[in-house]
């Protein structure tokens, strides 16, 4: 999988997001590829929007299993993603929550397979390039991670963490790996 995610990666600038996602995401990319932005706000109301789901109770589950990560509940937040997604395999942002519940219990392959869906929803997500950036990083792919964090970096050009990454990399200094930020989601 690590391969063809890989692969995407390369291709993601021919992609198009799923019609599932709001058209105010474009407008929000093209602002936040301004050198002189207010990055973060940007970066708010992205990932905001990549929360949104047409149906409400699809959002509400996933903050529900978003706050049961952030306790530390596995179990339940998996199950909960796992129902989620056999309902509405459309939404990337419920691909990319239990893609990082898999990052977070080491559980590497599953990830990127879920990286990899997200992906293909939603080919600008920034998150999910910095997740994938950091497996890479821990399995010492360094190439392959400075790949991704470069991509990571044409979508969002303020990610400190994806440009941390890239200067430990170049610098032949990869660990330890840069400490998670804001960019995972």
């Amino acid at each position: 999988m690590y391969a063809q995610t890989l692969k995407l990666v390369a291709d993601l600038p021919k992609r198009r997001p799923t019609i599932a996602l709001p058209s105010k995401l474009e407008e929000l990319f093209q602002r936040l590829g301004a050198a002189h932005c207010n990055a973060e706000a940007l970066e708010d109301q992205i990932w905001h929007l990549w929360m949104h789901y047409p149906h409400g109770s699809a959002a509400r589950i996933l903050d529900k299993a978003c706050s049961d990560i952030a306790a530390h509940r596995y179990d339940i937040a998996e199950t909960r993603l796992d129902r989620l997604l056999r309902a509405c395999p459309d939404y990337a942002e419920a691909w990319n929550k239990r893609a990082t519940l898999y990052y977070l219990q080491q559980r590497d392959a599953e990830s990127v397979r879920d990286i990899h869906r997200t992906l293909e929803l939603e080919p600008r997500h920034f998150g999910a390039l910095c997740g994938l950036g950091e497996i890479l990083l821990s399995e010492g792919e360094f190439e392959d991670a400075l790949f991704v964090f470069h991509a990571a970096l044409r979508l969002n050009p303020h990610l400190e963490g994806a440009r941390t990454a890239v200067g430990h990399i170049l610098a032949g200094d990869a660990d330890p790996l840069p400490e998670p930020g804001p960019e995972q989601g």
